[in-house]
């Protein structure tokens, strides 16, 4: 049986905002959806990714808008995230180079912090 991580919750504050902000960086608005009165529901993905995030106003969330920092990406270059996000206005820290890969660091507007990896080489 397989088990397939596809959908992320993460907090925030000002759901046009974050949305604004997820598509600058490249995500995919898949879903922006009223269901009810008081809930609004919003599903991005990243590109190439299997796994989408969501966010949106009474869903329920047990976390703290800016306390999600346990997200972490796998993209093919480190440099060329960090240069992507540059590019698009979003601040991010420079390489972190370590032996199990190479890390860029950067939050959402609400200080949700994520983490992009490049893998090392695999022999």
């Amino acid at each position: 049986m397989d088990w397939k991580i596809e959908l992320i919750f993460v907090p925030v504050t000002d759901v046009d905002r974050a949305k604004e902000f997820y598509e600058r960086i490249g995500f995919h608005p898949d879903h922006d959806q009223v269901p009810y009165e008081g809930m609004r529901f919003v599903q991005m993905t990243p590109p190439g990714s299997a796994c989408s995030i969501a966010f949106g106003t009474n869903i329920g969330l047990g976390l703290e808008p800016g306390k999600q920092d346990t997200i972490q990406v796998v993209v093919p270059d480190a440099d060329e995230a960090l240069a992507h996000l540059g590019s698009v206005g979003a601040e991010a820290n420079g390489v972190d180079e370590q032996a199990w890969g190479r890390f860029v660091t950067f939050d959402d507007p609400d200080g949700n912090t994520w983490t992009l990896q490049e893998l090392p080489p695999r022999d």
